[in-house]
């Protein structure tokens, strides 16, 4: 890697893990964040050629009444069935790809985080220069997922399934945060990271 790039941090993790918890804290440190779930949102948003050719390939019936993306509405009819989450994901994965790179060249900074929550599962690792996983223990993470999404536990557990394991995500870590207990016993780990990836992006930068 040379020139202005800045050392890409992917960050990742299980639904309900605490990523967005974590990447608030290195954004107070100064570290830009990049949320993929944010430019999905982007991507979609009234008028956007991407939330054309969703209501193209699934119909009006995605759309709440004032036209936007139902996303509610978008998971449950394809959450189900393979071959309408390919064709959905094959839509929206090149315009976020696509979104997210031009958030990282603006980035002005040695590194960022890119939050990908999905990063292990969709083989994202490579794109990125190092890992960093939030993890928590399964029952803390459906235990957060009924509480913040309003989902009973085997709809929590269902959307566990379909992730990468705890196993599988560690195996993929360069960093691992384990994110159960408050916050106060996180943010000296986090500082700790923070100085440590602006040296690995100094470095990165003499090669």
């Amino acid at each position: 890697m040379s020139g202005a790039r800045p050392y890409v941090v992917g960050v990742t993790g299980g639904i309900g893990s605490g990523k967005s918890t974590v990447c608030e804290e290195f954004a107070a440190l100064g570290a830009p964040v990049i949320d993929t779930d944010q430019v999905a949102r982007e991507v979609v948003a009234c008028g956007s050629p991407g939330l054309a050719a969703l209501v193209a390939a699934f119909g009006e019936d995605i759309l709440s009444a004032e036209g936007e993306l139902d996303r509610r509405r978008m998971r449950q009819q394809v959450f189900a069935k393979p071959a309408l989450r390919q064709q959905l994901e094959a839509i929206l994965h090149p315009l976020i790809r696509v979104g997210t790179q031009a958030k990282i060249d603006a980035a002005g900074y040695p590194y960022c985080l890119v939050c990908i929550p999905l990063l292990v599962e969709r083989g994202g690792v490579n794109r990125v220069d190092r890992v960093l996983v939030i993890d928590i223990p399964e029952a803390l993470q459906i235990a957060r997922v009924i509480a913040r999404d309003e989902l009973t536990a085997s709809e929590a557990a269902a959307i566990i399934r379909t992730q990468a394991s705890r196993e599988q995500r560690s195996a993929a870590a360069d960093d691992v945060l384990e994110n159960s207990g408050p916050l106060a016993m996180l943010r000296p780990q986090i500082a700790t990271l923070h100085t440590h990836y602006l040296q690995l992006a100094a470095a990165d930068r003499e090669t």
